[in-house]
Formats: structure tokens, C-alpha cells, sequence
């Protein structure tokens, strides 16, 4: 029994990735309703739900200000968390949401799997280097991610608020001003400062019958990355900052992030 016990948490470790915010669509008109639902997996599929004592942080900004869903807000559906919006004024919104964090052990191998499965190379490297595959790891981790939807024509520009998590996407232009073919420059924050050489993933989720895009790119010295915009459909980009720490309850911390949009 012990042995299946563990078996299974690791299986749940190991499937249980990044955080969306998904939409059906990120681009509704004036006065429509809509559902964010949190995706705690993959952008395909979500894994498990959030339950409420880990959302922190939470925000919908827009022209109608900055709106701030409590728990009773919250509510799952299967493996989801959704959040209801009705009513919505013409704008650009940023939805944003934080998790409290977590300590989970892990043995050296699925460590070492989990960071090359989710494209943590920079510690993977780091760990081969200094002698470190053989070590089991106690990581402290968190989840902040963001997305930026269009209700109507009119932009404005709530989508490059600075919510200030431990990391964070920020668009430098407006994603819906963009067309097929344009640059989208989004900078990442680590504590509101440009986080520097960081390896960064940005994927394409295809309108139907087109290709997806999978793609890495390490942000500069300002803590910027630039997205072509090769096609339409939704995008989103995703990374993990992890550090080693020499403490006592846990030996690596890890703050995963990302952001979600849509081009037509």
C-alpha cells in the first residue's frame, strides 16, 4: 500500500505543471459575459483545482476599475476553478492571480525529471555541474499568472499594470493592437525589477487548422524577450525561476509564471 501511495504522489507531482487563466475566448464584445477558469496542468488540461486558502492576490482590472474576487466568488467545475464576469465595459483587462506557497520533497530522480520535462535547464545544469544529481531536493514553490482579454472595441491600458508577485510578465504594448506578422516586447519582473537571462517559453494554441508554435528565448539585460506574432490564435508565455537556497526547510525555491492572450 505504501509503495502505491507513493507511486501515485509522485505521478500527481510530476503531471501537476504551470497555471493558466483560460478563456474560451479573450476577445468578447461590450456588455457579454464570459468565465476565466484556472488550468493547473497544462494549458490542455487541468490536473486539480486551487482550493480557496491558496488564491491570494487576485485582480480584474479594468475600465470598471479594479475588481477583487473573494472566495464565494470561486467556484470548480471537474478539475477547474472558474470565476463568473457579466457586464463588461468596453477595455483591455488584465485578470491576475497568485498562490500561496508550498513545500514538497522530491527524490533526486524525479527532481532531475521534473526540471527537464518543464524546461527548468538553468538549475538541471547548475545541479550536474556542482556534483548535485544525486541529491533529493525540498522545494518551495508558488504560481502567479496573468492574462490580458478584450471586451469591445475601445483599448485602454490596464493590461501593463505591475501587480507586483515575485515574478511576473508585462507587455510593453497593448496585445490587441497587434496584427499577424507584428512584435509583442513583454518584460519580466522578479520583485519589480527586469529579471535578467532567464529562459522563457512562448507557445502558440492555434486557431483550427493551424500549426502550433513552441519556442524558448532568454530575456536581456532588461528583462525583456520579444514575441513574433506569426499567427493568430491564443498565445502564452511561461517560466520558472528557481534558486538554490542553503536553508533549513527547503533547499530550492521556485516562483512559475505566466501570461495568456489572444490575437485575431
Amino acid at each position: 500500500m505504501k509503495r502505491l501511495l507513493a507511486a501515485a504522489f509522485c505521478l500527481l507531482v510530476l503531471s501537476a505543471h504551470d497555471l493558466f487563466i483560460r478563456m474560451d475566448s479573450y476577445i468578447l464584445p461590450a456588455g457579454g459575459k464570459t468565465v476565466l477558469k484556472l488550468y493547473n496542468g497544462t494549458f490542455d488540461k487541468s490536473e486539480n483545482t486551487i482550493t480557496r486558502d491558496r488564491i491570494i492576490s487576485p485582480l480584474i482590472s479594468g475600465p470598471d476599475k479594479g475588481f477583487i474576487p473573494v472566495p464565494k466568488d470561486w467556484y470548480d467545475e471537474g478539475e477547474t476553478t472558474g470565476l463568473k464576469l457579466s457586464g463588461l465595459k468596453e477595455g483591455t483587462y488584465l485578470a491576475a492571480v497568485s498562490t500561496k506557497p508550498r513545500i514538497i520533497d522530491l527524490s533526486a530522480k524525479d527532481f532531475n525529471e521534473y526540471l527537464e520535462h518543464d524546461g527548468v535547464k538553468d538549475m538541471l545544469e547548475q545541479r550536474k555541474q556542482k556534483g548535485q544529481l544525486g541529491l533529493d531536493a525540498r522545494e518551495k514553490y508558488a504560481k502567479h499568472v496573468k492574462a490580458i482579454f478584450q471586451v469591445g472595441g475601445s483599448k485602454t491600458d490596464h493590461y501593463k499594470k505591475v501587480m507586483g508577485y515575485p515574478v511576473e510578465f508585462v507587455p510593453m504594448q497593448n496585445p490587441y493592437l497587434l496584427k499577424v506578422g507584428g512584435d509583442l516586447e513583454v518584460q519580466l519582473l522578479e520583485n519589480g525589477r527586469p529579471l535578467q537571462k532567464q529562459l522563457v517559453y512562448y507557445h502558440l494554441r492555434p486557431a483550427p487548422g493551424g500549426k502550433k508554435v513552441e519556442r524558448s528565448i532568454r530575456t536581456d539585460q532588461n528583462g525583456m524577450v520579444k514575441v513574433k506574432i506569426t499567427h493568430p490564435g491564443i498565445w502564452y508565455l511561461r517560466t520558472i525561476h528557481m534558486v538554490e537556497i542553503d536553508g533549513e526547510e527547503y533547499n530550492y525555491q521556485s516562483n512559475w509564471t505566466t501570461l495568456t492572450f489572444e490575437i485575431k
